[in-house]
């Protein structure tokens, strides 16, 4: 499947256009000139599917335990890369923000069953998720859409001084390696379980419920590794966050994530698409980037189901 790009039916002004306007006279003491994003925001907000515009929010699937992309705090419920993005969204569209926790397993079917109107949890758009198949190409369920707006890989975490000399996925091999119950990480551990098989030298998967379960086993020694996400190695392996644990190994495997949809949801997917591009042009998209040190992943602009 190609990433689809969504054509725009509605009037995106040139700068040229907005420039040209400046030397207008005033409309009248109470009006002014609607300024081209104003026009936008405004097209964007009447596009927006009535049921959710009615409701006036958007409810957000997450699993709100993967710092610093979705997690809470003593003083938040909902916190990271994730709740911002969606924050500036909602913003945008004149709609308020609520997440939904959940186990990151239950996120793609509470979205298929309509349950929330969209899910933001870190979730790595692919081909399989897209068309709703597994492994063997035979369909499990419905697919899902997605949007992607930000590119991650997978990381390879350990102990600080990495104790055991791991380099790459291969010198997994042989060892017991810890990854969250779901993910892309748990299927590149089960790919990797099968090379090592190729060698003799057989490798465990602890498949866990969530991350910080996956980082405490590394801690106590009984995992030799974690496997999980770009942004969440950085995050964990920064100074303040005690000096746990080194990122090791080269950066693998680029991919999306993307905000996930019900495939019925054509007309939100699109204005939601559109409404990312809108801030990755006026700067708010760089600016969240760049509150959580993951710059590195920015895309250039909104893409709806680009995973393979």
């Amino acid at each position: 499947m190609r990433p689809t790009l969504i054509p725009f039916p509605l009037s995106f002004p040139f700068r040229a256009m907005a420039a040209a306007g400046t030397g207008s006279l005033l409309l009248g003491a109470c009006s002014a000139p609607t300024s081209p994003a104003d026009r936008t925001a405004a097209e964007l907000r009447a596009r927006v599917p009535q049921p959710v515009r009615a409701a006036g929010v958007l409810r957000i699937g997450s699993d709100l335990n993967y710092p610093p992309v979705d997690f809470r705090t003593p003083d938040a419920p909902w916190a990271g890369l994730d709740p911002d993005l969606a924050a500036a969204v909602g913003n945008y569209l004149g709609l308020k923000i609520e997440f939904v926790n959940m186990p990151f397993d239950q996120v793609i079917p509470a979205v298929q069953q309509k349950k929330i109107d969209l899910a933001m949890s870190a979730v790595i758009d692919t081909r399989r998720r897209q068309e709703g198949t597994d492994d063997n190409h035979q369909q499990v369920d419905p697919g899902v859409d997605f949007i992607d707006y930000f590119m991650t890989g997978t990381s390879i975490l350990v102990r600080n001084g990495n104790p055991l000399n791991i380099s790459s996925l291969d010198s997994l091999c042989g060892r017991t390696v810890a990854v969250q119950r779901g993910t892309i990480q748990a299927e590149v551990g089960r790919r990797q379980i099968n090379a090592c098989l190729k060698v003799d030298k057989p490798m465990k998967l602890h498949e866990l419920e969530t991350d910080a379960l996956a980082q405490a086993e590394v801690s106590a020694g009984t995992a030799a590794a974690d496997l999980n996400d770009y942004p969440v190695a950085v995050y964990n392996t920064a100074p303040e966050r005690g000096g746990r644990f080194a990122m090791v190994g080269a950066y693998g495997q680029s991919s999306p994530y993307g905000i996930t949809l019900n495939k019925r949801d054509t007309e939100l997917r699109d204005v939601l698409a559109h409404t990312l591009d809108q801030l990755i042009r006026n700067g708010d998209y760089d600016r969240i980037l760049t509150k959580w040190g993951v710059q590195r992943g920015a895309v250039t602009s909104a893409v709806v189901n680009g995973g393979l």
